[in-house]
């Protein structure tokens, strides 16, 4: 048996320290995970358990890489954000088993066509093409658990051309790592090499061709992405 045309590369993330590489599986993203994005977006947290959406693996943008502004769009805007990478999974995975899956964490954004995601909120559609485009996904080299443990508090934070956009702490995220994935897992089968992008701070907003973005997050990263 033969494929009737090559198949692409798998999707991985590089590991700092290491040659080896983080093959990914799937990538998940929790919608309105601090309290005051939530309320910027129009919402309630305190009524609403979590959500997630998709994006798709070839959707990660690796470091060093430029962002292309998306087609479509005129209105795309920056996420920071907290991503989690799995080396384990599984279904119905109790809250306090939930670390022992973590491999490592990185910085991430989740660029999103705003527009696009306004006109289909409005249509109650799906959100995948104002998420999961090309290049959504901006990502570093993941650092292992191993090295920093499991961050539960420290500055998260996006700078545009230098100037402070996003900014808020791990501690303020209403779900918290373990019992995201003890949540998602009552929904999916988890896998190892499964990504979780965990929520944005408030501030979100556009970006425009020529911006440079520096995100932070306190204990694992830095990174830089220009827009063109």
């Amino acid at each position: 048996m033969s494929y009737v045309f090559p198949p692409r590369q798998h999707a991985s993330l590089p590991i700092t320290g290491s040659q080896d590489v983080f093959p990914v599986n799937r990538v998940y993203c929790v919608g309105r995970n601090y309290a005051a994005h939530a309320i910027e977006m129009g919402h309630d947290p305190d009524k609403e358990p979590p959500f997630f959406f998709q994006k798709n693996p070839d959707n990660l943008l690796l470091e060093g890489q430029d962002f292309p502004y998306p087609s479509k769009s005129n209105d795309v805007h920056h996420e920071i954000e907290l991503a989690v990478a799995l080396k384990s999974g599984g279904t119905n995975i109790p809250v306090e088993e939930a670390s022992d899956c973590i491999f490592g964490y990185a910085v991430s954004l989740d660029m999103t066509r705003r527009d696009l995601q306004g006109q289909m909120k409005k249509l109650g559609r799906p959100w995948e093409i104002g998420k999961a485009f090309e290049h959504s996904a901006p990502c570093t080299a993941i650092v292992p658990a191993g090295e920093i443990g499991h961050p539960s508090e420290g500055q998260i934070w996006l700078k545009i051309n230098g100037e402070m956009r996003q900014e808020g702490n791990l501690n303020q995220l209403i779900w918290k790592i373990p019992e995201m994935i003890s949540y998602l897992s009552d929904l999916f089968e988890l896998r190892a090499g499964d990504v979780i992008l965990t929520g944005t701070p408030s501030g979100v907003g556009p970006v425009q061709r020529g911006d440079d973005l520096h995100g932070h997050v306190e204990g694992v990263g830095d990174l830089h992405v220009k827009v063109i």
